[in-house]
């Protein structure tokens, strides 16, 4: 956690009023986005993103599962997230398992939607081979190399990433068996298909420095706000889930601005992001 002093924090917050914060960005304006694609080959699909000093990657592994006896249609897909003490010193012990916890909880529910599904950005239905017997298990992981703010965002930007980058393998199921059985199952080696990543969205967080919200919050902004309202977005506009950090109350009419301002926001996010992976996965074909 960075330490400012009375002075900086003045700086700090008298620059933000005023739409110049100190790395000379507006509020609204995010830091230089970095994408790399495949960079972890033993995985279905991976990325690197970097924003300004926040470093993370995200991995997909496609594994053959069976669906849960709830959603016999479906597939399943699990986040995991792994804070490196060498990113931050107080992510080493339980700091770090609780924010990698709190991280992983985040972006599950931003990928999935509700328990009912609505609002997912992954279609698990598209996950499944065969209803009730055999699925597709993607087990999604991020680590966080370096910290400089705004975590959340840069992860679900390489959860994205990565998905765009995932490719799965085609399945052959074997004739009818009996119902106790489990079929037999040929995956191919030559034939894959690209991951759907249509409907996946972005998060956009707002940071409360001072009387006002910022969009991708430096780790010493970080430190001075009162509260945070994360909101992920898909192309669409549609809001597929919203969480808070902080201790400080927010009046309600005050959330549906913050909503039409992550709206806004998500759209240079989502065009910026969208055509550094269609670089980079052109430099991989290259390559």
């Amino acid at each position: 956690m960075v330490a400012c002093s009375v002075g900086e924090q003045h700086f700090l917050k008298g620059g933000i009023a005023q739409e110049l914060r100190t790395d000379g960005r507006k509020r609204l304006a995010y830091r230089s986005i970095y994408v790399e694609t495949g960079v972890i080959p033993q995985a279905n699909g991976s990325a690197r993103v970097r924003i300004g000093g926040t470093d993370v990657i995200a991995s997909v592994k496609a594994e053959i599962g069976r669906p849960s006896s709830l959603q016999p249609d479906k597939g399943k897909v699990a986040v995991f997230i792994d804070c490196s003490p060498t990113a931050e010193p107080t992510f080493g012990g339980r700091g770090g398992e609780e924010l990698s916890s709190e991280l992983a909880l985040a972006l599950q529910k931003c990928l999935l939607g509700g328990k009912s599904g609505a609002g997912a950005g992954i279609n698990l239905s598209s996950l499944l081979i065969q209803e009730g017997r055999v699925c597709w298990d993607l087990y999604i992981d991020g680590l966080v190399i370096s910290s400089d703010g705004n975590l959340l965002d840069a992860l679900s930007a390489a959860i994205k990433a990565a998905l765009t980058n995932t490719a799965i393998p085609k399945v052959q199921v074997s004739a009818e068996v009996a119902d106790d059985e489990q079929p037999e199952i040929d995956i191919s080696d030559e034939e894959y298909q690209q991951f759907d990543t249509s409907s996946v969205p972005v998060i956009v967080t707002l940071t409360k420095v001072g009387n006002h919200y910022i969009v991708d919050a430096t780790e010493e902004e970080e430190s001075q706000m009162s509260s945070a309202v994360s909101i992920s977005v898909n192309r669409a506009g549609h809001i597929c889930g919203l969480a808070k950090r902080g201790g400080s109350g927010l009046d309600p009419t005050i959330i549906l601005d913050m909503i039409s301002v992550a709206k806004h926001a998500s759209v240079t996010l989502m065009n910026s992001l969208d055509s550094k992976i269609s670089a980079a996965e052109a430099c991989e074909d290259e390559s």
